[in-house]
């Protein structure tokens, strides 16, 4: 069994409001893939080293489409 992210999964999806216009908000992915053009493509192993949060979660990204701003969130990962 390992730990796995259930939003990069497929397993869940989460819904946030903006903290600054209450609008719903989009997962952009883990933050992860933004580092560089091949950080999709690498183990997780070495990319969840480098988002600076606990290897019991996966940091992602969400977009408010209405004001713009973006807030990056801890999931939880879950055991499967």
């Amino acid at each position: 069994m390992e730990l796995v992210c259930p939003i990069c999964n497929s397993l869940a999806s989460y819904i946030v409001k903006c903290p600054f216009c209450t609008s719903k908000m989009e997962s952009q992915g883990a933050i992860q893939d933004y580092f560089d053009d091949y950080s999709p493509y690498l183990d997780k192993e070495i990319t969840e080293k480098l988002d600076g949060v606990a290897s019991e979660q996966c940091l992602h990204i969400f977009f408010c489409p209405q004001c713009q701003k973006d807030k990056r969130i801890g999931i939880d990962k879950i055991l499967m």
